[in-house]
């Protein structure tokens, strides 16, 4: 245990600063209580007691304002500085702690209690001593702000007090820790507080050191970065150039000022834009944020046409650019008048649905030239992905929008005539459904705020006016259809598609093989020809084939010199055309037993099918040959049923169907047939082969049958009468419920045909089946 005892000293109170034994260290003393003190110890033995204030700001300290424990030192310097600041060297002796403060004034004197220390080593002492030098030195290397000279001479020290208070002395402590340090008077005490206080400061050292390599690399890096960057904006300076990024950036600005974009869109282009901008120029990204920009830009947000909304002169177009077709455009005519009067264009979009070669398309053409809008047209057949409406999300390589707002782009106006063309050729696969992206298209009411995956923001498409085409309806998605309204066009008759061919087809031909009208001269007879014999279709598009070719071959013979003009006619068109591909006036050209000429509906328009039925000896077999459907199967098998249930009536043997065998055969077998038309057909040919009853030749056929022989309703009239005219029919027999699909057939057409309307299946024999021929099976 330290050696004590108690004396009389002036006492010097410290700020900020705390003294040990046997550490020098100069002092500046302005306060007039410790120049008084300092005055009094140079009087007497120099030595004066150095206690460190509690906090630092107090100006005049009580005694409670000071700790007790200090250290007693010697005066060994005394320098006066200008302003009445005194500076002194000063050196730790010995601890005190004050026990009793005599005077305040002039200066505090106190007697304190005096510790010698004299410490005996042992073998934990020396323990301590050895743990806490290698702390030391292991502080010393991490924190670099001790010189290596003072290790050594602190490590050379025997004396564990001393060890102890000089490691103190050079730590960097807060004051309350160096005062704990202070007032362990035990040495053991004291060495092992040092110990804990230097295992923690090289912990925090050792992260320190860590934090500052991984923040040195990053700031090197940084640098590194920095500096090149300015070094290339020094050489673009030198060689004239401007600031790539910069101007890049001020040149987008200016662009999406000058836009005018709505204010959500420019809010979400400018925060964009700021993203560029703080990104290093190498940075893939960049790319797409520039890609995304640009898109943004080109889309016509506020740009838009005038619509020319003359009813009259759109009337003269139509007129101009199709010929016939008058359902329809009295329909395009109102879909304008109403748009004139509403000044909207919210309503049904319209669905132009009809075989290939109609006019579909160049219907939707003539619409935009008579509004004088842009045209836009997108082809839907084959799509089967989602994103091709809606656009990719951008974190895709190459990230696209949608063809919406590609085609937006491309007319460069928010209100083109935008036509999607065979809607009713989309698929859908894993991908997603382009139909159901198509849906809010298509709607009036959710169209105003499209939402496309690259775009981001609403984009509306309220005032584009979309119009669908297809050839079938059946294959449009229901949802769709419901947003739609269908105009059929059914097809031309052959006095149509002569118009066509004069008005149209043929002086495009000529003018596309280089040919004045005066080099080649084709009769109307000679078209009609080729319409009947070289075509068969409900649209335009193989005529225009036909003629190209005669035009071709003119060109040639022209080209060779040997004739100035040429004359194609009737007798002479096997030389352009080669020989007829299709018999014209294809129904019988007698009455026949089993022979009836059915009427059927095909994609391409109407056709005719003669049905045949052969009753040979057997074992009551129904064959069916021809490729057909499930429908017609099932039409035949309701036939034969009929004709069963009524063989009594038709004069047939009763037991027939345990006789003989049935074979029922369409020719061409071939093409596929199916669809619910040909049952009375069917019907008619079974009562006709099994009564041996004859079946009047100009009579053609269409409609269902049900086993008790009711005549139901059937789609496509006009297409299949078309047919049975072109084929030479001169009676078609059709339900009664059909009568109202009479009123679209051309009046022309009607003037030439006689129509049979039957509500059951014994009108129709009566009509058919010549009077009975008195050689039948019975």
């Amino acid at each position: 245990m330290p050696q004590k005892r108690q004396r009389v000293i002036p006492l010097l109170p410290l700020r900020g600063v705390l003294v040990f034994p046997y550490m020098v260290i100069h002092l500046d003393v302005g306060r007039e209580k410790s120049i008084s003190a300092l005055e009094e110890a140079m009087i007497g033995d120099r030595e004066i007691f150095l206690a460190t204030q509690k906090d630092a700001q107090t100006d005049f300290p009580g005694h409670d304002d000071i700790y007790a424990v200090g250290s007693v030192a010697e005066v060994k310097q005394l320098l006066k500085l200008p302003g009445g600041t005194i500076r002194v060297l000063v050196e730790g002796l010995r601890r005190g702690e004050i026990v009793e403060y005599l005077e305040d004034e002039p200066f505090y004197r106190v007697i304190i209690t005096e510790y010698d220390e004299v410490v005996e080593k042992n073998p934990e002492i020396e323990a301590l001593m050895r743990n806490l030098i290698y702390l030391f030195e292991q502080y010393v290397k991490l924190s670099k702000k001790i010189a290596p000279e003072t290790v050594v001479s602190i490590i050379t020290i025997e004396e564990p007090s001393r060890l102890a208070d000089l490691i103190a002395t050079h730590l960097t402590l807060k004051i309350t820790e160096k005062q704990a340090i202070l007032e362990a008077l035990d040495v053991k005490v004291r060495l092992e507080k040092l110990s804990s206080i230097l295992a923690k400061e090289i912990e925090i050292l050792e992260l320190e050191r860590k934090i500052n390599v991984r923040v040195r690399k990053q700031m090197e890096k940084t640098q590194k970065e920095y500096y090149l960057r300015e070094q290339l904006k020094a050489i673009q300076k030198e060689l004239g150039e401007r600031d790539e990024r910069g101007a890049e950036v001020d040149e987008y600005r200016e662009k999406i000022q000058e836009a005018q974009l709505p204010p959500e869109v420019e809010e979400k282009a400018l925060k964009e834009l700021e993203r560029l901008e703080k990104m290093p120029p190498m940075v893939a990204e960049s790319a797409v944020i520039r890609n995304y920009l640009d898109w943004l830009l080109a889309i016509p947000w506020n740009k838009q046409t005038e619509d020319r909304v003359d009813v009259k002169r759109a009337e003269e177009i139509l007129n101009q650019d199709h010929y016939g077709l008058k359902k329809v455009k009295e329909r395009i005519l109102e879909y304008l008048a109403v748009r004139k009067l509403t000044e909207k264009i919210k309503g049904p979009i319209i669905c132009f649905v009809g075989p290939p070669g109609v006019g579909k398309t160049s219907l939707a053409k003539s619409i935009a030239r008579s509004l004088e809008r842009k045209f836009v047209r997108m082809s839907l057949g084959g799509v089967r992905d989602e994103a091709e409406i809606r656009g990719h999300r951008r974190t895709y390589v190459g990230a696209l929008p949608g063809r919406i707002i590609q085609g937006l782009r491309n007319a460069g106006t928010k209100n083109p005539v935008f036509l999607l063309d065979e809607i009713d050729k989309m698929s859908m696969d894993f991908r997603g459904d382009p139909s159901a992206a198509l849906l809010e298209v298509l709607d009036p009411e959710q169209n105003n705020t499209f939402s496309d995956h690259f775009i981001e923001v609403p984009v509306d498409l309220s005032q584009v006016l979309f119009i669908t085409t297809a050839n079938v309806a059946y294959n449009i998605p229901r949802p769709l259809l419901d947003r739609m309204e269908l105009i059929h066009i059914s097809g031309y008759t052959e006095e149509e598609k002569m118009h066509i061919a004069q008005r149209y087809l043929l002086p495009k031909q000529l003018k596309e093989h280089g040919l004045k009208e005066d080099q080649l001269d084709i009769s109307n007879n000679t078209i009609l020809s080729v319409i009947r014999h070289y075509t068969r279709e409900a649209g335009v598009r193989n005529l225009e084939r036909e003629l190209a070719a005669i035009c071709r071959k003119a060109a040639k013979i022209i080209a060779e010199g040997s004739q100035k003009a040429v004359t194609v006619t009737s007798r002479n068109l096997d030389k352009f055309l080669g020989i007829p591909r299709y018999r014209y006036g294809i129904s019988e050209k007698e009455n026949m037993i089993g022979v009836v000429t059915g009427l059927a509906w095909t994609e391409v328009g109407g056709d005719i099918l003669n049905i045949e039925v052969s009753v040979l000896k057997g074992t009551g077999k129904l064959l069916l040959t021809g490729k057909l459907g499930d429908v017609m199967k099932e039409s035949a098998q309701a036939g034969y049923t009929y004709v069963r249930s009524r063989a009594a009536e038709l004069g047939i043997e009763e037991n027939f169907h345990e006789k003989y065998d049935v074979h029922i055969h369409v020719p061409e077998g071939a093409i596929p047939k199916d669809g619910p038309s040909a049952g009375i057909s069917m019907a008619t040919a079974l009562a006709s082969a099994l009564s041996n009853r004859k079946v009047k030749r100009e009579i053609a056929m269409t409609g269902e049958i049900t086993l008790r022989g009711r005549v139901l309703p059937v789609g496509g009239i006009k297409e299949k009468v078309l047919a049975a005219h072109r084929a030479g029919s001169r009676i078609i027999v059709l339900p009664q419920e059909n009568k109202k699909d009479l009123e679209d057939i051309p009046a022309n057409i009607k003037r030439g045909l006689e129509f049979v309307l039957v509500e059951n299946m014994d009108e129709v024999l009566k009509i058919a089946l010549e009077e009975k021929n008195e050689d039948n099976h019975s």
